[in-house]
């Protein structure tokens, strides 16, 4: 924590452009890096933050949820979720790898992904086999890293109330709240 963020510019749901610069001009940043729609687990924890929203909006925030998976699939995410922040996707886990969060699947985990309709080459557009550590970050608006979660086991996420928690970066409200 402490150390300054990436900047990035990456295509939402419907092709338009956001950057992180962009965002923080208005705000601190929850960016949340996820595995794609086919993961229940991804699907869960972008719920959970739709229903933090309000609150993390109310301190001027925003949410980013990026993955590698292509337009298309961020859209649908998007919508089965009914998620009203920016859903982006990272082709090649470009803005990933700049996190430090790249990695690439076994083979018997590429079998098995197969096997079950969710070969990553058709859902990513690459043939790297590559997804992004599920994490989170919440974002000064200088871009230093203000609370960072990864985890490798793909089951545990940042809780929404400790994103809200973050007292140093959330500690400027909108109008309208005390």
């Amino acid at each position: 924590m402490g150390d300054e963020a990436p900047d990035f510019t990456l295509p939402d749901s419907r092709g338009r452009q956001v950057s992180l610069a962009t965002v923080l001009r208005a705000g601190p940043a929850v960016v949340t890096f996820y595995r794609g729609g086919w993961c229940p687990y991804c699907n869960i924890q972008l719920r959970a933050y739709q229903r933090a929203l309000p609150e993390i909006a109310a301190f001027g925030g925003q949410i980013i949820a990026i993955s590698p998976q292509l337009p298309d699939g961020s859209l649908s995410v998007a919508a089965k979720n009914a998620l009203e922040f920016d859903v982006l996707s990272d082709p090649g886990n470009v803005v990933g790898r700049s996190f430090g969060l790249v990695y690439a699947l076994p083979e018997e985990l590429r079998a098995a992904m197969r096997l079950n309709g969710k070969a990553l080459p058709g859902i990513n557009g690459d043939e790297s086999w590559e997804l992004p550590l599920p994490a989170t970050f919440v974002i000064a608006q200088d871009r230093r890293i203000a609370l960072a979660y990864v985890d490798v086991d793909y089951r545990r996420r940042l809780a929404p109330e400790d994103i809200v928690a973050t007292p140093r970066l959330l500690a400027r409200p909108t109008a309208g709240r005390a």
